[in-house]
């Protein structure tokens, strides 16, 4: 069904109220036009916040297309209301596997200077199977799963033009991925099961940036928070904040609710299910829907049935049952809203001045992964200290010399 433009227009409203950052930026661009001329192609998670994005770019001169990211995070209501706006919208709630393919097919055909991506795959294409497309200055990338696509583009040396990580800028991977992931992953829970968290063992897979803030947030709610980790140096972090680290296979056996949060792909998998503790939630906070394998869920099954919205029931022959919530697709979105819109007014102000910066620099730039400018990071930070309401000391002359010889070793 068609969403309703007037609600849309409603909810990024709401957005846009509290994302003072981009607002300020969203005024300079307007004065500047930096995008003047300049098709932008983004293939995002089509919601509220996403529209304050898209907005902030076309005011500073840019055609502007979107295409979902995920094809069920996507708000049909915000789609209506940018399609009337003038802003290309490809996407819908639910859109076929064809749907979400054909949309990012169309990004490109768009002939756009500047992409911003999340997860990838537009990049991708324009790297595979439509390399013909010549005017890209360069992309900004949001998450880990997509900046790890780049370099190993990079690494094979394959990438054709620069790529912005914006996931690794300070103001992004200290505050989205912890804060946002820890408060928008319950969030999705929440909206999926209505159950309580208090008293459940809870499995973290994965203990980067956003599992630190998923399992901050589950132990917050009271429940007994195992990690699983292939990296030693994360595991000892993990224990060292007071969680039980363990082997998956171990920690499946007790799990009532697992969420997987690695970036890489069957993290549970055919000999997880076989041991699992019967009534045991699968969620996936993960980019892709490839943590939890999906496959030999589906092979190793008798039964399955749909039990609530965005919860599927499968039954194994030994009579346990397990729930995969969101069709193992991001939980914080799918069956959320997503992150909090003050913590993604700082990420997508960074993605709006990475833009800016592939917009007028790109051309000049090597086509390889650059980090956000520490200006543009210290920019957003500045910007943010009001809104959130903080304000900071000034370093006196005496301080900045201090520490200035403590960095040059005089």
């Amino acid at each position: 069904m068609p969403g309703d433009p007037d609600l849309g227009e409603q909810k990024i409203r709401w957005a846009e109220s509290r994302m003072a950052v981009l607002a300020g930026v969203r005024e300079r661009f307007a004065r500047e036009r930096p995008f003047a001329g300049l098709t932008i192609s983004a293939v995002l998670h089509i919601e509220a916040k996403t529209a304050v994005l898209a907005r902030t770019l076309r005011a500073g001169g840019a055609r502007v297309l979107l295409a979902a990211g995920n094809p069920l995070s996507t708000d049909d209501d915000v789609v209506a209301a940018l399609n009337r706006g003038g802003i290309e919208t490809r996407a819908r709630k639910g859109e076929s596997t064809e749907e979400y393919r054909a949309a990012v097919v169309a990004m490109l055909d768009a002939d756009p200077e500047v992409i911003i991506d999340d997860g990838a795959d537009l990049v991708a294409l324009a790297h595979t199977a439509r390399p013909d497309r010549g005017k890209i200055r360069g992309s900004t990338e949001e998450t880990t799963t997509g900046v790890t696509r780049l370099r190993a583009l990079e690494r094979e040396g394959q990438l054709r033009f620069p790529a912005i990580d914006v996931n690794d800028a300070e103001m992004k991977h200290l505050f989205d991925n912890r804060f946002g992931c820890g408060q928008s992953v319950l969030d999705g829970l929440f909206g999926a099961t209505n159950l309580l968290i208090a008293g459940k063992v809870a499995v973290v897979a994965g203990y980067g940036w956003s599992g630190m803030g998923i399992a901050s947030r589950l132990r917050g709610l009271g429940a007994e928070v195992v990690v699983t980790e292939v990296d030693p140096v994360r595991a000892i972090e993990a224990r060292l904040e007071g969680f039980r680290v363990v082997p998956m296979l171990d920690a499946v056996r007790s799990a009532d609710l697992i969420v997987t949060a690695t970036g890489n792909r069957d993290i549970v998998r055919a000999e997880h299910f076989r041991v699992m503790k019967s009534g045991c939630l699968l969620a996936n906070a993960g980019h892709f829907d490839i943590e939890i394998s999906k496959p030999d869920l589906e092979g190793l099954a008798v039964a399955r049935r749909v039990v609530r919205p965005g919860v599927e029931e499968f039954t194994f022959a030994d009579g346990r049952t397990v729930c995969l919530l969101a069709e193992g697709r991001l939980i914080n979105l799918a069956t959320g809203q997503g992150h909090p819109v003050e913590i993604m007014d700082l990420s997508f102000s960074l993605q709006a001045l990475s833009a800016e910066l592939i917009a007028l620099h790109g051309r000049e730039l090597a086509p390889t992964v650059h980090a956000v400018p520490r200006a543009i990071d210290r920019a957003v930070a500045e910007a943010a200290l009001a809104p959130l309401g903080a304000a900071i000391d000034v370093a006196t002359p005496a301080q900045r010399k201090y520490a200035q010889s403590w960095k040059e070793g005089t």
